[in-house]
């Protein structure tokens, strides 16, 4: 087939590979597994996860700088979470520490962030209904997204893992965070 104008160049690199055309994706350090196993169909959850947060940063762009700055840093984490999860058992030692590797710190500073925002409104005790507006919807859109994540992960994570841990307190930041931004909530009782 002859080059076209529209052809990556020998000096462009193109998206495509091609080698998952065969029905596997390759691992973290090496190595392939089938796309529909246990560990992409985690990793795809993970991704769509912080898809949906990045939706949540969208509507609050121009907004509260500490939404946005808290919003930025889970996405960091989440490549974490994903290298950590897409890696092979017998490649766990190459891992690093806060960059391929979840720490029990990454999800000690969630906690601290839930009780930062905490502090900053009243939650509410009881169930609300979600969607006060399109920024705390777009959060309770991705706290359930977070949830399916660590249902999958939980499947796939090694013993020591503290990716499960980690996702189960970013659904919680996720709500928190939700709330915060809502203002006065709707809550279930009332409808």
């Amino acid at each position: 087939m002859p080059e076209s104008e529209d052809s990556p160049q020998p000096d462009q690199a193109a998206v495509y590979t091609r080698t998952g055309d065969d029905g596997t994706t390759g691992l973290f350090y090496g190595g392939r597994v089938a796309k529909d196993s246990p560990i992409p169909r985690a990793c795809g959850d993970v991704d769509e996860a912080q898809a949906a947060i990045g939706v949540a940063r969208a509507a609050a762009r121009g907004g509260d700088p500490l939404l946005e700055a808290i919003l930025v840093d889970v996405a960091r984490d989440l490549w974490v979470l994903m290298a950590e999860l897409s890696t092979a058992p017998e490649n766990r030692h190459k891992l690093e520490m806060g960059t391929t590797l979840v720490t029990t710190d990454m999800v000690v500073a969630l906690e601290r962030r839930i009780d930062h925002v905490s502090a900053m409104f009243t939650p509410p005790r009881e169930f609300i209904v979600p969607g006060a507006d399109p920024i705390s919807a777009s959060l309770d859109m991705a706290r359930t997204v977070v949830r399916r994540a660590e249902r999958q992960v939980v499947g796939v994570a090694a013993a020591n893992s503290r990716a499960s841990a980690y996702l189960n307190r970013l659904s919680d930041l996720m709500w928190t965070l939700a709330r915060w931004q809502e203002g006065t909530a709707l809550r279930a009782r009332d409808i």
